[in-house]
């Protein structure tokens, strides 16, 4: 037996069903024995949502009202009304099983599932197996249009059955029109038989297995096979505390590939707020994109198309000793952070205890290490059920040693990812030669509390300069040469976010006030007006929004540089990308006596291991751009300035909270570097203070 049903939400219909969030209004369905032909009672009921805001399409086309609605059940209770009332007229037509028939894919897959998600309680069996009729149609009758393109009038009109949508209610002319349709079906003619129903995903498959098939073709294949692309998507915006079931259930109704969720992280082995989701079609993934700016908790998450390359990138992994550790199945991951260098297998079995046992022992453990068979003090555990997991983050921030531990859930592609991170860190800590001369370009960021800049957030990624320029439209004529930084994140890849500097604050506001959510191409992109210090601050790795600015690290308020000061950089960047970047990352020389004669100075970037040695930065401007000249640059040759062999050293390992005091403290005793070597540091006024007071000792 079917069950065809129909439903409307509160607001979209049609293909946008389910776009939009909007709470279920309305469930109409009628069983139909395929045997004999008979069908059961029709029943329509009505759904009270949370929000009885009805959207204007929604009142056009159903006809309901907040009155009517506000008298209904909700949507838990008329769930439990349908499974007694389908039993009920199965008892009567002699039949005992049955499986759901819908309109498409969307009522099941983009309204009931993520609803009854975000409220928390349970479909029945019923909801996790279905026929498409549009896609049994076009099987019976191959000639009809695309299954993307029907409907059921068109389906009706194919078939020349009539429809007249006035002479029943709304939604009870659907359901009849789609049991006259499948009658068509099984008509000797056709003999159509409902064969392979759509599968809905219990739950969410953690595990290796996608990640070791993907990293087998990566391996073996040519380099012109991938992963497909139209399977992958991008989430931003997630909660830094979110796991891969936290996404899953974020995408509830749709099918995600087994430990398809890989979650990515930041330059310092942390969470970003992203998270790449491989899907086990390109049909899933269509409807996954569909949840654009859909809501987890309170946040709104975006969602992009992504690709195969990038999924492995992320997924991947080339380590035997991980592919092993993975190997298990149906294992949950947790993540232990802050180890004690010196703990050991035994060490961590009898933190966790005997309340939750590790996977296999000491083959449960995998401590992650730097090439040289350094500790870093993390580790990954494997759980043999959640009840074992839930019990060991229970000891979250419990102490081991002398140290408290840090214990979070896990995946596999998080494994691969901070595995693949820390061997790739250089065996040897020094700065290798610099060999690329970068010369510093003759134009400035302008800095201040004058507004006379504007910044472009929610930018197409495949938005170009050309493409904000024709976005700024007349306004064009009044930004700054080489006025246009592009906001590029830790891949080197657009971010969104792009800074213009304008020829005054007048022109800065009446830009944002013209262009402020402009479309450009498919998405609107917000305008503000800001500072040309706030501008740097963000450009140097900062954070400006609705809480204020939060400067870079490099920006806080400590004596120590950022990254190796002797070579005048605030960050290590792409080699490519040296070249271009503006004055705010290229710090200026400070020597004790200003000289005419003094040679400029050069600043250098490694070229092979320059992604190596990024420590702090969290976004870098593209090469600066103007309307009228483009990658300008100085001609004049320049002399490099560079301090003698072991006139500088690096410090590692400090604890968090250590002070200028406690650097100076600990290196007394030693003789103070020469005043030659003071201006190739860039430094603060209290720490210049500190330095030239009479000492046997100094550190820079």
């Amino acid at each position: 037996s079917l069950v065809v049903l129909f439903g409307a939400t509160a607001g979209a219909y049609g293909a946008k069903l389910g776009s939009d969030e909007r709470e279920l209004i309305l469930l109409v369905w009628q069983v139909v024995d395929l045997h004999s032909k008979k069908v059961g009672t029709l029943h329509k009921s009505l759904v009270k949502a949370d929000n009885l805001d009805l959207s204007d399409q929604c009142r056009e086309v159903s006809g309901l009202t907040p009155e009517g609605l506000g008298k209904a059940e909700p949507l838990d209770r008329v769930l439990q009304q349908f499974s007694q009332l389908v039993s009920s007229d199965l008892k009567v037509l002699g039949r005992s099983s049955y499986t759901l028939c819908s309109d498409g894919q969307l009522l099941i897959r983009q309204v009931l599932h993520p609803e009854t998600s975000k409220k928390n309680f349970l479909l029945s069996d019923c909801f996790y197996s279905f026929y498409d009729l549009r896609k049994e149609f076009h099987t019976c009758y191959p000639s009809s249009a695309a299954v993307k393109d029907q409907t059921i009038k068109t389906m009706a009109e194919y078939l020349g059955l009539g429809t007249d949508e006035t002479e029943e209610d709304f939604g009870v002319w659907q359901v009849k029109t789609m049991v006259a349709i499948i009658f068509t079906m099984l008509s000797e003619s056709c003999n159509h038989i409902f064969t392979e129903p759509e599968t809905v995903k219990y739950k969410y498959e953690t595990g290796p297995c996608s990640l070791l098939l993907f990293l087998f073709f990566f391996l073996c294949s040519s380099k012109s096979e991938t992963v497909d692309s139209e399977t992958v998507i991008r989430a931003r915006g997630l909660p830094w505390q979110s796991s891969d079931q936290d996404i899953a259930r974020f995408f509830k109704g749709l099918n995600i590939a087994k430990g398809g969720v890989a979650l990515c992280l930041n330059a310092q082995g942390r969470r970003n707020g992203e998270a790449l989701v491989r899907f086990v079609d390109s049909e899933q993934r269509d409807l996954a994109l569909e949840r654009h700016k859909h809501h987890m908790g309170s946040r709104y998450i975006e969602v992009y198309k992504a690709t195969g390359e990038e999924f492995l990138k992320i997924a991947g992994g080339t380590s035997n000793e991980v592919a092993q550790f993975l190997s298990k199945e149906n294992q949950v991951i947790i993540r232990m952070r802050g180890l004690p260098f010196t703990a050991t297998q035994e060490d961590v079995l009898g933190f966790l205890g005997p309340e939750c046992p590790v996977t296999g022992g000491k083959e449960g453990l995998l401590f992650v290490k730097y090439p040289d068979g350094r500790p870093t003090g993390d580790a990954f555990v494997l759980f043999s059920c959640e009840e074992y997991a839930q019990n060991a983050l229970k000891k979250h921030k419990e102490i081991l040693g002398k140290r408290y531990i840090e214990l979070f859930r896990s995946t596999a592609a998080e494994v691969q990812q901070v595995l693949n991170r820390y061997m790739s860190t250089p065996l040897i800590p020094t700065l290798p030669t610099p060999i690329i001369p970068v010369i510093p370009p003759p134009y400035t960021i302008a800095t201040g509390s004058i507004r006379d800049c504007i910044r472009l957030r929610g930018l197409p990624y495949t938005a170009g300069i050309d493409d904000i320029l024709e976005f700024m439209g007349d306004a064009t004529g009044d930004i700054k040469p080489h006025g246009v930084h592009m906001v590029l994140n830790q891949q080197g890849r657009p971010s969104g976010d792009a800074f213009i500097q304008m020829k005054s604050a007048d022109k800065a506001f009446m830009v944002a006030q013209k262009c402020h959510k402009k479309m450009m191409k498919d998405r609107y992109v917000e305008v503000f007006q800001c500072s040309g210090e706030e501008m740097n601050f963000v450009l140097m790795g900062g954070t400006l929004n609705r809480s204020g600015l939060s400067p870079p690290p490099c920006k806080l308020p400590c004596l120590s540089p950022p990254a190796y000061a002797a070579f005048q950089t605030a960050a290590v960047i792409p080699a490519e990308a040296a070249l271009y970047q503006p004055q705010a990352l290229l710090p200026t020389t400070r020597t004790p006596q200003a000289s005419a004669a003094a040679p400029p100075a050069v600043t250098y970037y490694p070229a092979q291991a320059a992604q190596l040695y990024m420590n702090y930065t969290a976004y870098y401007p593209s090469p600066p751009v103007s309307p009228t000249t483009v990658g300008a640059a100085a001609t004049a040759t320049h002399t490099p300035i560079l301090p003698q062999p072991g006139a500088l050293v690096r410090m590692q390992g400090l604890p968090y909270n250590t002070g200028m005091k406690e650097i100076l403290s600990f290196f007394q005793g030693y003789q103070y570097a020469p005043d030659d070597y003071n201006g190739l540091i860039q430094l603060s006024d209290q720490a210049r203070s500190v330095l030239q007071a009479p000492k046997e000792w100094v550190c820079l």
